[in-house]
């Protein structure tokens, strides 16, 4: 909102189901005690809904507004704990830096793409490496892979143009409390996402919008002078004394590197083999394991609304979790996709590993969502640092064989999990298909107890989560990174100078939004670093 005026924001303004947003000014005024007339300008700053009464959802809006007598306004309202009169935010402005240094970035997911943006911002013209493909090139192959069984395993959900996040529901959500988080959204809306993610309290761009995005992204940095190479996998570090001196690319070609941007997703198992075997400092980290579960949308809309559908209410999701208070393991649902699909997401041979994934438009006729259970350095073969990803694989490749090959994923009907009759067949989305297995033979016993025992909490907590029409498909093995490439305060790794550990994959974010987040930390952090050279 851009004036002179003072600005106000207002929360909790409210709108039934019935009213329709035009209404907002009027109902503003009457919360106001103002005249329609009397409000300047007014625009939205954030949207939910409160379903708690299902007899009377509200639409809840926070609204940002000037009048035209403000002082008088404010010493009349101001004492409403609703309302607060608020500073204009400054652009952010980008002193340019001036180096020597050869800076590349590795990865092209949020965190590698927000880190280019904001070194470009800063006049720096790093080089951008992805292993994968480029978009379209990349989309083919997935495509390929679902309808096949093919699986090319440098092209594929987890590698290429935009990161595992390009095939998930692009949720913009996080737990971050970060100032720049309203730059990473006005980025992405400048390149194409949808303006409400702005204001929506639930915000997603959905995996066809945001394909797109990256896209455009990648042309914007290409008009900024940044170099993006695709088919370029990063396979060693050069350093000398303890820096980093140069990377090699494709095991064949070697490029001089000052600084190294390292943001590699989660999925990178030879990356951390190579900086374990490079002496690079990394420790294992808890994550979490265990399974999809699919419901009709109706059915979860129903739960959590009292009805069906309605066109002013989105798909309903859901976020549940259980604490078992005797092993101290946590249950919870992951990445809960409204209207999606369960999608094959495995880069490696003989592995099945499943995810969610949602349109923007949510048009599906099922509700999907991780159930996992927290595994942690206790469970794992071995205390080696790379002792989560052998967990992990062992997982995933005891899932392949459940699911009789060829990508076909195990899955058993929710019921028939919980040990109860009436949980006859199995039917999802997945493809390249299913197979029905009995899931306890897949997951380790405690993951097995603590899905079993969450679930019937979860129950508790939505009436009918238990259901005879409710899936289980296995495997979902790749919730976060499974250890941390450890950086210091400045972001660099405590063992090699140079490189910057960032996003996801590093263990430092968890989702699209906290990986870009990551991203701009790290890159004001070494374009202040390069600065002062």
């Amino acid at each position: 909102m851009s004036t002179d005026r003072p600005v106000f924001l207002l929360r909790n303004l409210l709108l039934s189901l019935d009213d329709d947003e035009a209404l907002l000014p009027r109902r503003l005024a009457e919360r106001c005690a103002l005249r329609e007339a009397d409000i300047v300008s007014w625009r939205i700053v954030r949207k939910g809904i409160d379903a708690r009464k299902k007899s009377a959802i509200k639409q809840v809006y926070t609204v940002e507004f000037t009048v035209a007598e403000p002082e008088p306004f404010w010493r009349k309202s101001g004492g409403d704990r609703d309302l607060e009169r608020v500073s204009p935010v400054a652009p952010e402005v980008f002193s340019p830096v001036v180096s020597p240094s050869r800076i590349i970035i590795v990865g092209s997911g949020p965190a590698g793409l927000f880190a280019a943006l904001r070194l470009a911002e800063y006049g720096l013209k790093p080089l951008l490496l992805e292993r994968g493909r480029e978009m379209a090139a990349r989309v083919r192959d997935v495509e390929r892979f679902w309808q096949s069984g093919a699986l090319d395993e440098e092209s594929n959900i987890q590698f290429g143009e935009g990161g595992a996040g390009t095939f998930s529901d692009g949720k913009l959500t996080t737990r971050v409390r970060d100032p720049h988080g309203g730059y990473v959204l006005a980025r992405l809306v400048e390149f194409g996402a949808p303006e409400e993610i702005a204001w929506l309290a639930k915000p997603h761009i959905g995996t066809d919008r945001l394909r797109g995005v990256v896209v455009n992204i990648r042309r914007f940095l290409a008009s900024r002078g940044v170099e993006i190479r695709f088919d370029a996998r990063l396979t060693d570090l050069q350093a000398d004394a303890g820096r980093l001196r140069a990377v090699v690319i494709n095991d064949r070609e070697e490029v001089p590197c000052d600084r190294l941007v390292l943001a590699p997703g989660h999925s990178a198992r030879d990356t951390y083999v190579m900086l374990h075997e490079r002496g690079v400092p990394l420790e294992s980290k808890p994550f979490a394991v265990g399974v999809r579960v699919e419901h009709p949308q109706e059915l979860i809309n129903r739960i959590q609304y009292g009805l069906p559908s309605h066109h002013r209410l989105p798909p309903a999701d859901y976020a549940l979790a259980w604490n078992d208070p005797a092993s101290g393991r946590s249950a919870y649902s992951f990445c809960m996709c409204p209207g999606g699909v369960v999608v094959a997401c495995s880069s490696e041979s003989k592995g099945v590993v499943t995810n969610g994934m949602s349109s923007y438009g949510r048009n599906t006729s099922w509700a999907n969502s991780a159930l996992v259970a927290t595994v942690g350095r206790g469970d794992f073969p071995s205390s080696s640092p790379l002792a989560g990803v052998a967990f992990q694989r062992e997982l995933e490749r005891l899932a392949f064989v459940r699911g009789g090959g060829g990508y076909h994923a195990p899955a058993q009907n929710l019921l028939a999990f919980l040990g109860r009759k009436g949980g006859e067949g199995v039917r999802s989305t997945y493809r390249p298909g299913v197979r029905e297995a009995d899931l306890a033979e897949l997951l380790p016993d405690y993951v097995t107890r603590t899905l079993r025992d969450g679930i019937v909490a979860f129950d508790r907590k939505m009436r009918g989560f238990i259901t005879a029409e409710a899936t289980l498909v296995g495997v979902e093995s790749r919730t976060s990174a499974p250890l941390r490439i450890l950086r210091g305060e400045d972001c660099q790794s405590v063992g090699l100078e140079g490189l910057y550990p960032c996003g996801e994959g590093a263990g430092y974010a968890g989702g699209i939004m906290s990986a870009a987040l990551d991203g701009i930390r790290v890159a004001d952090s070494l374009a202040g670093q390069a600065g002062g050279e």
